[in-house]
């Protein structure tokens, strides 16, 4: 806007002529000098002056919006972007229909609490007609770590959806919508996410899950403070572009490492377990993996967690969401939410990280 030439705006020919003339040639170059100098450079008067200032800068301000319009219009983005919905009705509810289109979802937790069987579920969901709520669409898995089973998702689709599995060649159907990855390296992943772009130009990708990120990088990289020497650098830039690019929801799951006292938090991270007289200081010591710069990337942070046995998930991040935890359970169809109203959470526990009561979480690196 700064840029547009004086003599597209429908000045007055005279004092159009006269910026003209004195090399005056965008709204640029008349709104850096003073009125004073102007009146010098042009020889003319200050109501004249006055006047074409005031039309230049009103030429190029951007218009004023209401915060009103401005809902209106989130609301229309949303609705045309479109969610995923979990079935599980209390997290859709408070994100307004589900997974969003277009940004990054992060299931984060320690190992065992079930962010693979969430995943599993939302393949299922992507994969489902449309009738049924579904996105009746191709779904890539790419699965790390080597955890994803076919057994299991065959159980949590004919218990979640019986009146789907069970037509005939329905439950084969879905199933070969559902496309598995599995790199053993990072090059390998690399080339995985190539791959992606063809599905892309042939408009069937629905959804991407990436179950773990973590697990490609070794710990001591995490905590650098270059962006550019991140591992994951150009991957984590390609992931975010790609959601914002195709609108489809992309869902990553992330792992969790013991916090060390040289780690960079946001201010509202530090929690009240780092005081040394808080004697449950250690139900807390636990922070995402991959470091501040993925943390950035992501949207929407779902936390899943565990405190004295039980499990919670929580909205620790979300630009529509206050931060909101349910508590869940692991049935044979997948996740369920014992309650659908969502209790709000403030201050250190919003991103806090609990594994108090479920030791297999700290010790099983290898389950989900």
């Amino acid at each position: 806007m700064a840029n547009r030439f004086i003599s597209e705006m429908g000045l007055p020919k005279s004092i159009a002529n006269v910026f003209a003339a004195r090399n005056v040639k965008t709204a640029k170059d008349a709104l850096s000098l003073t009125e004073f100098e102007l009146m010098e450079l042009l020889d003319v008067g200050l109501a004249e002056v006055t006047s074409a200032v005031a039309y230049i800068s009103e030429m190029v301000c951007p218009p004023f919006e209401t915060a009103l319009s401005l809902l209106e219009q989130r609301v229309q983005n949303e609705h045309l972007a479109g969610h995923l919905p979990t079935r599980l009705k209390g997290l859709d509810k408070a994100l307004c229909g589900g997974i969003p289109f277009g940004v990054v979802t992060e299931l984060v937790g320690p190992a065992g609490i079930g962010k693979t069987q969430f995943c599993l579920k939302l393949a299922l969901l992507a994969s489902l007609p449309t009738s049924y709520g579904g996105l009746d669409g191709q779904v890539i898995y790419i699965d790390v770590e080597s955890k994803f089973s076919s057994r299991r998702m065959i159980e949590i689709g004919s218990k979640s959806f019986p009146e789907v599995f069970y037509r005939e060649g329905m439950a084969k159907e879905m199933a070969g919508r559902i496309l598995v990855l599995q790199p053993s390296s990072l090059p390998e992943f690399t080339d995985s996410l190539q791959q992606i772009k063809v599905l892309l130009l042939q408009n069937k990708l629905k959804l991407l899950i990436i179950d773990s990120m973590a697990a490609l990088v070794s710990g001591e990289f995490e905590q650098t403070n270059n962006p550019r020497q991140h591992p994951l650098a150009w991957h984590i830039s390609f992931i975010k572009s790609l959601a914002e690019l195709s609108r489809i929801p992309i869902i990553v799951t992330n792992q969790v490492r013991s916090q060390t006292h040289g780690d960079s938090l946001f201010s509202f991270q530090h929690t009240m377990q780092s005081r040394p007289d808080n004697p449950s200081r250690f139900d807390s010591h636990l922070i995402a993996a991959l470091g501040i710069h993925w943390a950035h990337a992501v949207s929407i942070r779902l936390i899943l967690e565990v405190r004295s046995g039980q499990r919670y998930l929580k909205i620790a991040k979300s630009p529509i969401s206050p931060p909101l935890q349910f508590c869940f359970e692991i049935t044979a169809s997948g996740i369920s939410l014992l309650s659908d109203d969502g209790v709000e959470v403030s201050g250190p526990q919003i991103n806090a990280i609990h594994s108090h009561g479920h030791s297999a979480i700290i010790h099983c690196s290898d389950t989900c």
